[in-house]
């Protein structure tokens, strides 16, 4: 099993009335990726991270093997996803994989 996690920041225009609205939509359509993406065997969707934190949002996915990484970052349902309810939204990302 390897995990990988990926933590973001919202762009600066995005105002705190949107936030908890985009964080509904990226989490549902995050997790809803387990069973589509192969190899993908868990994703846990952070929200709410304590005021300690550098980021605002985080992703921990857990895949089989390594090279599950790659087919994950570019399968058409992540793609989609990522293309629609996060990068637009987010900057700052990054990434530690283990």
């Amino acid at each position: 099993m390897v995990h990988h996690i990926v933590m973001w920041k919202f762009k600066p225009e995005i105002n705190e009335e949107q936030k908890p609205a985009l964080k509904q939509a990226m989490k549902e359509n995050l997790t809803a990726l387990v069973g589509k993406v192969p190899g993908l065997v868990s994703l846990e969707f952070v929200d709410s991270p304590i005021s300690s934190s550098t980021h605002d949002i985080a992703l921990v996915s857990t895949l089989e093997k390594k090279e599950d990484i790659a087919v994950y970052g570019s399968h058409p349902a992540h793609v989609e996803v990522a293309d629609t309810y996060v990068r637009p939204y987010v900057t700052e990302r990054a990434c530690l994989d283990y």
